[in-house]
């Protein structure tokens, strides 16, 4: 088989990259001057760059062109966890860990085995989980969260990333058009590829005093394109922290009913978010599936979510279960049922609320004088850069002090990348977390001197 007639050109740039001979930053010539002094069409320089792209070599800007891309941060990072070099802080992945936690998993676990029936933790479950665990599940709903639902309405799932997927494969088929923020959640936008659904970004609302995507813009686009579904963040969004107003979730709500969307609302990181407005699940209930569990709130390795959804939709939402893990395991949901029931949750959910206040505080003081982003309780922050400071350049040289941190890449899902880094505050003892920061700060002044 023949190489396509692009493909020396792109062999011959790529070793001019990993040699160094164009070094991170570079800017590479237009597409018009490529096809010039190579003697190709214009629409093969175009495909020489989509090669480089896709090579993880080069990143194109709109408006700006296409520069070498610092490979010396991987093009996963934040989107799949990588294993971290000793002696790395990990700034990338939220953890969020209180001591103590592994001593309440044991004294757990000692409850669970000294009671109950442990033959039927070892049989299988109703896809959506069994009804007194669906019982808990909305009884917490209702006292933490603000949503009042039936019990049948709820659906266990291992973890919310698993919630948001069987939303997507019992909802939404491949090709589907799905409005999203211009920059959300990687892990939506790695479930979204696996399933080929068609992601539209909305820029934030150009009103700086409004929190949250704009909703004219979703207008716009519901009007030209045949759009399916909207996923979203309302409360506490990850990665610029916002939390939106009732006036704005009822005037999605408005538009989720007028276009016949399928509204999927992620609440991960809600429970740090004291006093906001009610799920916009509240405000088109027989619209939205609302998405979350335990992951943040009590640890990362208890695989325990679950969704509410609208009657009509649990058949479809229990049948992804089924394709994808049958039911939750038996153990995990006892474990997690036990703590929802007994107020452990909602104590450690207050603790971690009170934790990452106080880490925000940190990055707030070590970071002073940059623009940081972010919600006052938040796990992470947003950094924009300044501009012509490319963030590739400042990842990778923090990483070679030994701190990872994540660039907008991964968040970004429209053609725009701005220059940005999101810190995870959430995943080393505070001390690490002040040294780290101020790494930081003194890298992005380097740059920003330079």
């Amino acid at each position: 088989m023949t190489s396509p007639l692009f493909q020396p050109l792109v062999d011959e740039l790529a070793a001019q990259i990993r040699s160094g001979r164009l070094p991170p930053g570079t800017r590479l010539p237009t597409h018009r001057a490529l096809a010039l002094r190579h003697g190709i069409a214009l629409s093969t320089a175009t495909r020489v760059y989509a090669e480089l792209r896709a090579l993880g070599l080069a990143t194109g800007e709109v408006g700006r062109g296409t520069f070498v891309r610092e490979t010396a941060v991987p093009p996963g990072l934040a989107v799949d966890q990588q294993a971290v070099a000793t002696g790395v802080v990990d700034l990338n992945f939220n953890y969020p860990a209180l001591p103590g936690q592994a001593r309440l998993l044991a004294a757990g676990l000692r409850h669970l085995a000294a009671g109950g029936d442990l033959e039927a933790l070892l049989r299988y479950a109703p896809h959506g989980g069994r009804l007194h665990e669906r019982t808990c599940v909305a009884q917490h709903l209702a006292s933490a969260r603000g949503l009042a639902v039936d019990p049948a309405q709820v659906l266990i799932t291992d973890g919310a990333q698993h919630g948001l997927a069987v939303a997507c494969m019992a909802l939404l088929q491949p090709g589907d058009v799905v409005a999203v923020d211009a920059l959300t959640y990687p892990g939506f936008k790695a479930l979204a590829g696996l399933l080929h659904l068609t992601l539209a970004p909305l820029p934030a609302a150009a009103d700086g005093s409004a929190q949250g995507p704009d909703l004219d813009a979703l207008r716009r686009l519901c009007a030209r394109r045949r759009v399916k579904a909207v996923y979203t963040m309302p409360t506490l969004h990850n990665p610029l922290g916002w939390v939106c107003s009732a006036p704005w979730r009822q005037d999605l709500a408005a538009i989720v009913r007028q276009h016949g969307l399928v509204a999927i609302e992620d609440a991960a990181y809600a429970f740090l978010a004291q006093d906001a407005p009610p799920p916009l699940a509240r405000f088109a209930p027989e619209a939205t599936v609302y998405v979350s569990g335990l992951s943040k709130s009590v640890a990362t390795g208890l695989r325990f979510g679950f969704t509410a959804a609208p009657p009509a939709w649990v058949p479809q939402l229990e049948r992804a279960i089924r394709a994808t893990t049958w039911n939750t395991p038996g153990v995990v949901t006892a474990l997690a049922c036990g703590w929802l029931q007994d107020g452990t949750v909602r104590r450690l959910e207050a603790e971690k609320r009170r934790d990452a206040t106080a880490r925000q505080a940190i990055a707030r003081q070590v970071l002073a004088g940059l623009p940081l982003v972010g919600h006052a309780n938040a796990y992470f922050s947003w950094l924009p850069l300044p501009p012509e400071v490319r963030a590739d350049r400042v990842a990778a040289a923090l990483l070679a002090q030994g701190v990872a941190v994540s660039t907008a890449e991964p968040f970004a899902t429209a053609r725009q990348v701005p220059h940005a880094l999101r810190l995870a505050l959430g995943s080393v003892p505070p001390d690490t977390l002040r040294a780290a920061l101020s790494a930081v700060q003194r890298v992005v002044q380097d740059h920003t001197d330079r």
